[in-house]
């Protein structure tokens, strides 16, 4: 449980740089301008309230080998603008819905009830976030081309958490 908590606390980081990274890259585009900052926020409050549950249980942060889950989905991102921007957000997207799965199981698996708290508190954000991110890939492209690129995207990233990570990790 230590490094699955550890990880946790570094996928929130990623979950808020993903999103600053967006802002950057789409200035122009009035709607992540909007949507970025509070997606910010919200997941570096999620790293802040990570890094305290490790506090109150006398694990120290530290480094962790990545699982290879973002990875992998990361370099399915196409290169050319605007498929490049549909396949960020759609990622940010996937990763965004396997967390909310995660958390969903999480609490209610976990016997620790402070533990099984903390993730019930955190799932409905995550399924927020996997929606903004979809909404927003259709600035982008029209409904029916976002739409059968995610169901691309999701059967590759079904395959990914198939063949699953060797180490504990969130996404694994």
């Amino acid at each position: 449980m230590p490094d699955l908590l550890i990880d946790h606390a570094h996928c929130e980081k990623k979950a808020a740089a993903t999103a600053l990274n967006l802002l950057f890259a789409y200035v122009d585009r009035p709607e992540i301008c909007q949507e970025m900052p509070p997606i910010v926020r919200e997941e570096l409050d999620h790293f802040d309230l990570v890094l305290q549950l490790l506090g109150r249980r006398g694990i120290r942060f530290r480094r962790l080998p990545p699982s290879c889950y973002g990875k992998r989905l990361h370099e399915l991102i196409r290169k050319q603008e605007p498929e490049r921007a549909v396949d960020r957000l759609l990622v940010a997207g996937l990763i965004e819905a396997r967390s909310c799965e995660r958390f969903g199981l999480l609490r209610q698996h976990l016997p620790d009830p402070e533990l099984a708290s903390f993730y019930d508190s955190l799932f409905e954000s995550e399924a927020r976030h996997h929606g903004v991110y979809v909404r927003l890939a259709k600035l982008f492209a029209d409904d029916e081309t976002v739409d059968a690129r995610l169901a691309e995207l999701a059967a590759i990233e079904a395959q990914i958490i198939e063949e699953g990570d060797p180490l504990p990790r969130m996404h694994s």
